[in-house]
């Protein structure tokens, strides 16, 4: 890895484990951690959740890549993206150019199984049925993928332990 860039962002689908392994390799490298829904929700004073509901998913990216690049002051730090962030504006090639990248691909079927046990509520998959769900994830997952492989590293996100 590039330890000049003093950032690592985490990228993946809903359900891939980018918080987990955010807590897994802050504590691993000692650096400190910080996720880009948590960041958005104190600086602006509302959940994410609610904010789409207020206004819409084009005005929540807009803000979202601001906050992105307001993560260039971090330095020995961890951050854990949204699903979408690098799909929006230039924000993964900001990303790869402000820090190392990092994937973490995980199966449809498990991005399903695992936003289905999630106690977070996620607005693009609110009401949704299994099936539905299933429909939506392989779809909407296979629209990202693009964004996702331009990240510098891939790594598979199902039992994902990071270890010295």
């Amino acid at each position: 890895m590039n330890y000049e860039l003093k950032r690592i962002y985490l990228v993946g689908y809903m359900g891939s484990g980018k918080s987990s392994a955010l807590k897994q390799l802050g504590k691993l490298l000692s650096w400190d951690t910080y996720d880009l829904d948590r960041l958005f929700e104190e600086k602006y004073k509302i959940s994410v959740q609610d904010f789409f509901h207020k206004y819409d998913e084009a005005a929540f990216r807009k803000l979202e890549s601001q906050l992105l690049k307001e993560t260039a002051k971090y330095e020995n730090a961890v951050i854990a993206t949204g699903g979408g962030t690098p799909c929006f504006y230039d924000n993964m090639e900001w990303m790869n150019a402000n820090g190392t990248t990092i994937f973490l691909k995980v199966s449809t079927k498990t991005a399903v199984n695992r936003l289905l046990n999630s106690k977070k509520k996620r607005p693009l998959i609110e009401g949704k049925s299994e099936e539905q769900l299933l429909e939506y994830v392989e779809r909407h997952y296979g629209e990202r993928m693009p964004f996702y492989e331009k990240a510098q590293y891939t790594v598979k996100g199902e039992n994902l332990k990071f270890e010295k």
